[in-house]
């Protein structure tokens, strides 16, 4: 009897496997999210030597080498000792996260594991932001150049952290010679993820504000983990934008969708969205808003010069949100309950937007008679 094929006998037995000669990648926020995904995929490719996976618990890949920690605590050194590259994913985005905690966690985070990392003798470091950096502006060119300014403010959820991060990454190669910093920008990212943009689509009526022209650009989970592994194995390098190519139309995304919209004046609904942001009943300030009003598409050539294509298309990743957000409601940016959103459907978006008004009025009433 013949003995079995080479790449069977490694199969099961990893050991008699041989040896591989690409890079040790350690993965900050390994254990869940996008964190988790690149741990397996890194974890199963031949061109990774090993995975150094480091997170507050420990996660479910089992071919990775962890480590549980804090990422803001100064031993994450230690364990990035024999690392080349770290992809450092543990980022709090969370929207219902409270703000001043979720800027400290992200910021120290991220100059914990860049000094760290320099300490350590890495020679790579790849940071994951988002193309909401650039700012959802009304003269934004469509598309806009991956080297463009970054005009986003901090008036949007998380934007502001993500605007601090990528000046850390510009400062790291200075403060520390030798390193690299590569910054990976996802647009609207969509595979498990809960973001103001995703919720958008929860609505039973598209908010479109009257006046604005949307363009919509969208990155799946799966998409993102190859250029995080593209990035990571040195093809690339540099500031790069991923997403899918081109973009969707307001009408072609309601079109798709099957969700009729429902216009407001600009003052109107921002003025709406601030109230109901200032007195905590949504987790969205009114910031949000302007990623759905103004185009924020990004050219993603970098990534294509380098050999590098998206798998998926704008419409496929929009049928993906819609099957995921299915059954869920969502008004002003606020997750409803069963009985908030059967009320919300009967009553139609309109009447549940325009009469946060009421709402407003009546906690003004109860906090005066507190």
């Amino acid at each position: 009897m013949s003995s079995p094929d080479p790449q069977v006998r490694a199969a099961r037995n990893p050991s008699s496997r041989p040896a591989v000669r690409g890079p040790v990648v350690a993965v900050t926020g390994a254990a869940s999210g996008v964190g988790a995904l690149l741990t397996e995929r890194l974890a199963a490719s031949d061109e990774i030597k090993q995975v150094l996976a480091i997170d507050e618990r420990r996660g479910e890949c089992t071919s990775a080498t962890w480590h549980v920690l804090d990422v803001r605590d100064p031993a994450i050194a230690e364990k990035l000792r024999g690392a080349d590259v770290v992809v450092h994913l543990a980022l709090d985005l969370d929207l219902e996260s409270d703000p001043a905690a979720r800027t400290a966690y992200n910021v120290r985070g991220t100059q914990t594991v860049l000094t760290a990392a320099a300490a350590a003798g890495v020679h790579r470091v790849v940071l994951c932001t988002s193309t909401m950096v650039y700012g959802a502006l009304e003269d934004n060119e469509l598309p806009l150049a991956e080297d463009a300014e970054l005009r986003a403010t901090a008036e949007a959820t998380g934007v502001g952290d993500l605007l601090e991060v990528e000046r850390l990454a510009r400062r790291a190669p200075r403060a520390h010679p030798g390193l690299n910093v590569t910054v990976v920008r996802p647009a609207v990212l969509v595979g498990g993820t809960d973001t103001a943009l995703t919720r958008y689509f929860e609505s039973p009526r598209l908010l479109v504000v009257a006046g604005s022209r949307p363009a919509w650009q969208f990155c799946h989970v799966d998409d993102l983990c190859s250029a995080l592994e593209h990035a990571a194995l040195e093809k690339v390098d540099g500031e790069l934008a991923v997403g899918c190519d081109g973009w969707l139309e307001q009408e072609e995304i309601e079109e798709l969708s099957g969700i009729r919209r429902m216009e407001l004046p600009s003052a109107v609904a921002l003025g709406a969205a601030a109230r109901l942001h200032r007195i905590g009943l949504t987790p969205s300030p009114a910031g949000d808003l302007a990623y759905t009003m103004y185009p924020w598409v990004v050219s993603g050539s970098r990534l294509h010069d380098s050999g590098w294509r998206p798998q998926w298309t704008n419409e496929e990743v929009l049928a993906e949100l819609l099957e995921e957000v299915a059954g869920r409601r969502t008004v002003a940016g606020r997750r409803l309950g069963r009985k908030d959103a059967t009320a919300a459907g009967a009553a139609g978006a309109t009447v549940a937007l325009l009469g946060t008004a009421a709402v407003v009025r009546r906690v003004r009433k109860a906090r005066r008679r507190i």
